[in-house]
């Protein structure tokens, strides 16, 4: 099977990318969507974070107020820490639980997306590594389009690598500023491409 790692900046179309592999019934994990399911009421990742932060952070029925909790832990390298301490282990058993099964299915390709690919060190468990990628312009209009705030902004970008690092340390870039079917159109030509030089032996 050919495992497939995408990653690239904030707002750069990882998403759109992940909803449209998904409407394709095509192998992928989203470890964004892994992180958002780990923090639901109910989670012991939750819990445990209820008991390391207390209730500031936290809605009055009981979900995480996401929005008061990111202004906080991007201003906080220490908080950072612990988070990521916290779910990037759990997140990575899900997915490679995931990839286990695909090889089990005799999938051959897989797409697992991690916005931190680089900067926890995964890029050697993939075969192809695809940028998702975007002009500055574009990523800040897309975010002030969500209602981040511009200091908001910079503290996640500032928590990655700078998209240029990304892009020169992947097999594959696919530049999103355009129109929805010109990414899908560059997805299509790198999965041919993919494809012909074929799966690594096993």
């Amino acid at each position: 099977m050919h495992l497939i790692g995408v990653t690239g900046g904030i707002g750069c179309g990882k998403s759109f990318l992940t909803r449209h592999l998904q409407s394709q019934n095509m192998p992928v994990v989203d470890t964004d969507q892994v992180a958002r399911a780990l923090l639901q009421p109910g989670e012991d990742a939750l819990t445990e974070l209820h008991d390391h932060f207390g209730d500031t952070f936290f809605n009055p029925d009981g979900s995480l107020n996401r929005v008061l909790f990111s202004q906080r832990v991007f201003n906080d390298p220490e908080a950072m820490k612990w988070l990521e301490d916290l779910l990037h282990p759990r997140i990575r058993r899900f997915w490679e639980t995931k990839v286990k099964e695909w090889i089990s299915n005799q999938e051959i390709m897989g797409v697992v997306v991690i916005p931190l690919l680089f900067e926890t060190h995964l890029e050697t468990r993939f075969d192809s590594i695809i940028c998702m990628a975007c002009s500055s312009t574009t990523q800040r209009e897309r975010l002030l389009a969500r209602g981040w705030s511009l200091s908001h902004i910079h503290d996640r970008l500032a928590a990655q690598w700078p998209l240029i690092q990304k892009m020169n340390a992947s097999h594959h870039v696919i530049w999103t500023d355009a129109h929805e079917a010109t990414t899908l159109a560059q997805w299509e030509l790198l999965l041919e491409h993919i494809k012909a030089i074929g799966s690594p032996p096993s």
